[in-house]
């Protein structure tokens, strides 16, 4: 008798098969696309099918004080992307000064839902998350060394 596989672990090991480096980490798991590494998280919707979400550090930051233009730029960035969205995380600083202000990471994120981990649904995930990785990536390229960029 087989124990039935978690989401989670059925999308790493078709992953894997199709020849994509997959780390398992504590609640989801670590893919190296290019010099990307894009952090897949997998759970069962209530209703069917299984939500997937992609998130993509971008090792960008911005602080506080520059909020008002890098959200600008984020918003007119977001509305060039269909695989994805760029999105502020507070950043915890072990720095407790007064003068320390909010320091935020930009993050790509996307989410998928698969009616079913099929091979065709299989399939769709590595094509989104190649579009989710290129795209991002290709967008704060653009941005960042563009002469229009976003500046922090």
């Amino acid at each position: 008798m087989t124990v039935p596989q978690s989401e989670l672990q059925q999308i790493v090991s078709a992953l894997q098969k199709s020849g994509l480096t997959v780390e398992s980490v504590e609640d989801g798991a670590l893919i190296q696309h290019g010099e990307s590494r894009v952090a897949l998280f997998a759970e069962a919707d209530h209703q069917g099918g299984v939500i997937v979400r992609l998130h993509l550090d971008l090792d960008l930051y911005v602080e506080e004080d520059s909020l008002p233009d890098i959200l600008m730029g984020m918003n007119l960035l977001n509305q060039g992307l269909d695989y994805g969205t760029l999105n502020l995380d507070p950043v915890d600083t072990d720095e407790e000064g007064e003068d320390s202000g909010v320091a935020f990471a930009v993050l790509g994120r996307s989410v998928l839902w698969l009616p079913d981990l099929g091979v065709a649904e299989l399939d769709r995930l590595r094509e989104h998350l190649r579009r989710f990785e290129a795209e991002v990536t290709d967008a704060m390229e653009r941005t960042l060394h563009g002469s229009k960029g976003l500046s922090a």
